[in-house]
């Protein structure tokens, strides 16, 4: 809700920032007449308390205070976390890193025999952890039997270890390796 409000605020802010902008840039390029500029200064400031000048006090008083809102925004510590799965036991709070389970991912998807280059991404949903793995293959090995071999190598890996339930493990075969033609020295 907070955020929402900011976004209001710097979008009324910037619109105010923006005509008095123009205003002033119109005057310094005389398209606005001085005369003009002159007699409205006049008009609100040396005549008594009119509503234009409560209005340009009020107008005054609101981008200052917009100001020093977008200043302390600006200057604030941020009290952002990296992401985590939180969970609870009888004894407390228990948060494992999101990067903790990519690690453990990649971890045990590397002990799967053929595979190269592999990459992890880990999101929480309502089922569970959704894991991506993308990697390289080899190229000599049965890609559906390594596949199926690391989904359920991770899967297994990464309940054993956080005890969250993996909901789905998909694996994005990138390429293959191309290996280096071996040629057999001949010898007479």
């Amino acid at each position: 809700m907070v955020k929402i409000l900011d976004r209001l605020l710097l979008f009324l802010y910037s619109l105010a920032i923006l005509i008095i902008s123009a205003i002033a840039v119109l005057a310094a390029f005389q398209l606005i007449p001085v005369r003009t500029t002159e007699y409205y200064l006049g008009y609100v400031f040396d005549r008594g308390f009119t509503w234009e000048k409560v209005a340009v006090i009020t107008g005054g008083i609101i981008i200052f205070l917009l100001s020093l809102r977008f200043f302390y925004i600006s200057v604030r510590r941020s009290r952002t976390q990296a992401p985590s799965i939180d969970q609870r036991s009888e004894i407390g709070d228990i948060r494992i890193s999101v990067e903790t389970v990519e690690n453990l991912s990649l971890k045990a998807a590397g002990r799967t025999r053929g595979v190269r280059d592999l990459r992890a991404r880990v999101k929480v949903s309502e089922a569970g952890l959704d894991i991506n793995i993308r990697t390289v293959v080899d190229g000599e090995s049965s890609i559906p039997e390594i596949t199926e071999e690391m989904q359920n190598a991770v899967k297994n890996h990464v309940e054993e270890i956080t005890g969250i339930p993996v909901a789905h493990v998909s694996v994005y075969v990138a390429n293959i390796v191309q290996s280096a033609p071996t040629f057999k020295s001949r010898v007479e």
